[in-house]
């Protein structure tokens, strides 16, 4: 019988079930106050709890199942790659981004990923699997364990890793409440941010579970031709019907949105591609992320150059449409989507 995580394991249920073999109800805080908040995850080390507790716990519960097979960093420093082998040998990654005195996860929701955009190397051999809500809440918890040796933490969470979030709705939706959990992690709802291509009946769902997270939408077109050139996943949504359900979320939650639009040569990002995305977006509370496009092996896409994005961004500037224009990091140590556990 496999072991359960410790890290979805509520602490009234581990109260519960200690007190049904014997041990003492308070012992659950005692094991919570180890894993969270000393960060320790080896049962043996757990020093005020008895050898047969201790025992007991390593019968039953993980404290880890992610096993770091590497870590990279880029050369100035501010991007770290993890490379992380599950217990079924697969591998997943995860990027940590230092950023205007912000330290953000980026973490993985499957293996692999079912969208296959044109220009991200995680949908390149496909869906595996869905990672469980343990394995995605790991990532956060063990890079904030390397942060906590440098005296740093994690501040905030992204779900733009490996994998389409809202494909794995429930292990993302439990994952997010693992993360703000006062017994745990406890960030701050508004620090976690979730990215999607635009599955519908997933942003509806996210609108009604009463969370103050962050919604993206990877937009990276003006209209739905292109997109569905770009991401063979579009076709299954219509851009109207996602705009639809991106504004009833904004409208439900009052949260504004972000669209993400990565800029690849001569597919969007023309000056009229620019005017067409101004008119889509026109009077939305939103924001556009630009992201020059980030190269990756076998794959024949091209950034723009510097004056081609900048002269996109004036056209929506001019639009008044909140737009920034992110710095790729990570781009000498293959940090975009996938690519560190598509080369292993």
């Amino acid at each position: 019988m496999p072991l359960s995580s410790i890290h979805t394991l509520p602490l009234e249920k581990l109260r519960n079930n200690l007190s049904s073999e014997g041990y003492k109800a308070f012992h659950a805080s005692q094991v919570f106050n180890w894993v969270y908040k000393l960060r320790q995850s080896n049962w043996d080390q757990m020093t005020n709890l008895s050898l047969d507790l201790r025992s007991y716990l390593k019968e039953n519960l993980l404290a880890t199942q992610l096993v770091k097979k590497r870590e990279v960093f880029s050369e100035d420093q501010e991007t770290v790659k993890f490379l992380w082998q599950l217990s079924d040998n697969m591998l997943v990654e995860s990027v940590l981004i230092y950023s205007e005195g912000r330290r953000t996860v980026c973490v993985s929701s499957q293996v692999g990923c079912p969208a296959r955009c044109a220009f991200c190397a995680s949908g390149k051999n496909g869906l595996k699997r869905n990672l469980t809500a343990a394995e995605i809440f790991e990532q956060v918890y063990q890079i904030d364990l390397w942060l906590l040796e440098r005296k740093e933490k994690v501040s905030h969470v992204v779900f733009m890793g490996m994998g389409e979030p809202f494909e794995n709705y429930e292990a993302v939706i439990e994952t997010i409440r693992l993360l703000i959990d006062p017994n745990r992690l406890a960030l701050s709802q508004r620090r976690i941010t979730v990215s999607t291509v635009g599955v519908v009946e997933g942003i509806n769902r996210f609108s009604k579970e009463g969370l103050k997270t962050n919604l993206v939408l990877s937009l990276h077109a003006p209209n739905q031709q292109i997109r569905q050139k770009i991401i063979p996943y579009a076709r299954k949504y219509s851009l109207e019907d996602i705009l639809s359900a991106v504004g009833n979320f904004a409208k439900i939650t009052k949260r504004n949105i972000t669209y993400e639009y990565t800029l690849i040569r001569n597919i969007n990002d023309s000056i009229e591609q620019a005017k067409e995305l101004a008119v889509l977006l026109k009077g939305q509370q939103c924001s556009v992320n630009l992201i020059p496009y980030n190269s990756i092996e076998k794959v024949r896409l091209q950034r723009p150059e510097k004056e081609v994005i900048e002269a996109f961004r004036e056209v929506l500037l001019s639009s008044d449409i909140v737009t920034t224009w992110r710095y790729t990091k990570g781009k000498d140590i293959a940090a975009a989507c996938g690519q560190l556990a598509l080369q292993s």
